[in-house]
């Protein structure tokens, strides 16, 4: 989560209260991520039986 916060994607709110809370918010950077990363995330469940079938073959090869 830090390194989110670091490059932009997320805010890190503290509270300081006991127990402590610490909130995370996506940034207008990290809504933007979310189309690239979900259509990326529909891909390889969309490609599953095709990756599987490719290491299949690679370690039918390579065995």
């Amino acid at each position: 989560l830090r390194g989110l916060e670091r490059d932009g994607f997320v805010t890190r709110t503290v509270f300081p209260i006991i127990p402590p809370r610490v909130d995370y918010e996506l940034t207008d950077l990290g809504y933007e991520l979310l189309v690239p990363v979900g259509a990326l995330g529909e891909w390889a469940r969309k490609n599953t039986e095709r990756v599987k079938a490719a290491r299949a073959r690679f370690d039918g090869l390579h065995a």
